[in-house]
């Protein structure tokens, strides 16, 4: 399954600077270590590593610019551990859903992918509104719950719920399963 499978990364390089980043930072803490391992399993498989991230309103800025200003606040510890490395992709997204106004749709097609595992934070908003509208265009999905995060535990519990009992997505953790049993 790992040649049409690829590995969404959503939000995490992340200024976290507003209100509720204090709570956010402290539970992303919690899914750096698993998403790395991922991100590890995804390149040993030569599956597509695409970031999908906020463009925190620097509408004229390249990624690398967005990089730097993010680095500058409060999730720079963790932007440090999930840097994107040369061949990853990166898709700037204006708004909540990583499909809304942005090329991912075309990428994802252009790579013959059919499965998604999605990641990263906030897990009650981007995650959610990124897995509804992968849902919507019938990719299979694993959204880990150990690689995701939310400002509260219990909103991001329930997100959890709604994706897997509404958009039928696997939401093992990624103790319980892999790339290669996920779907």
């Amino acid at each position: 399954m790992a040649h049409n499978t690829a590995l969404l990364i959503i939000d995490m390089i992340n200024k976290m600077d507003f209100d509720g980043g204090e709570d956010l930072l402290k539970h992303t803490r919690e899914i750096t270590g698993p998403i790395n391992h991922l991100r590890k399993e995804a390149k040993d498989k030569e599956m597509p590593v695409v970031y999908v991230n906020d463009n925190f309103g620097l509408w004229q800025d390249n990624v690398d610019e967005l990089m730097e200003e993010c680095k500058q606040g409060p999730g720079k510890e963790i932007i440090e551990e999930v840097l994107p490395v040369e061949d990853d992709y990166f898709i700037i997204k204006p708004k909540h859903s990583g499909f809304f106004g942005t090329q991912l749709s075309i990428l994802l097609e252009e790579l013959e992918v059919k499965n998604l595992i999605l990641t990263g934070v906030a897990g009650d908003i981007c995650i959610l509104f990124t897995a509804n509208d992968a849902y919507m265009r019938e990719y299979d999905l694993w959204v880990p719950e150990d690689c995701v995060a939310s400002e509260q535990m219990d909103d991001n519990d329930n997100a959890l719920k709604i994706i897997k009992r509404s958009l039928f997505a696997n939401v093992k953790p990624t103790s319980e399963a892999s790339v290669d049993d996920a779907f």
